[in-house]
């Protein structure tokens, strides 16, 4: 019995979450000037992107492609879903929030979120000693 379902064509529609949103691929690097972030998103145009910055400093990006209605298009097979994901990334002190780039070119959206120069901190500071605290 067990491979009688095992082995049906129709076990993908038992595991599989074609239309749950997923989580997309991302790297993550920092240049002395800025933080550079990049995102797969395969099919999706600038249309489809939307980044923000939710609570001050949580970068949030979403994407999902546009349904398009075309009345005699029949659907015979539906595996890759609907490209569509979500990633939320918390952003380092000591960035330019109101600074931050983002493009869309061949599937890939780069974010990038400029730094602010580090306060100067004093190498040596002398700390007064007394008798008693």
């Amino acid at each position: 019995m067990a491979d009688l379902l095992l082995g049906s064509p129709f076990r993908r529609l038992l595991y599989a979450r074609p239309y749950a949103s997923a989580t997309a691929a991302m790297d993550w690097v920092e240049t002395p000037t800025s933080h550079i972030i990049k995102i797969n998103v395969p099919g999706l145009g600038k249309d489809d992107v939307k980044v923000q910055v939710e609570d001050g400093n949580v970068l949030s990006v979403r994407g999902a492609a546009k349904e398009k209605s075309e009345e005699e298009t029949v659907w015979h097979v539906a595996e890759r879903g609907k490209p569509e994901f979500a990633r939320e990334v918390a952003l380092p002190e000591h960035v330019k929030v109101e600074q931050i780039r983002a493009g869309v070119e061949n599937g890939v959206l780069t974010v990038v979120v400029p730094k602010e120069p580090a306060p100067a901190r004093p190498r040596t500071r002398p700390i007064a000693v007394s008798s008693k605290l």
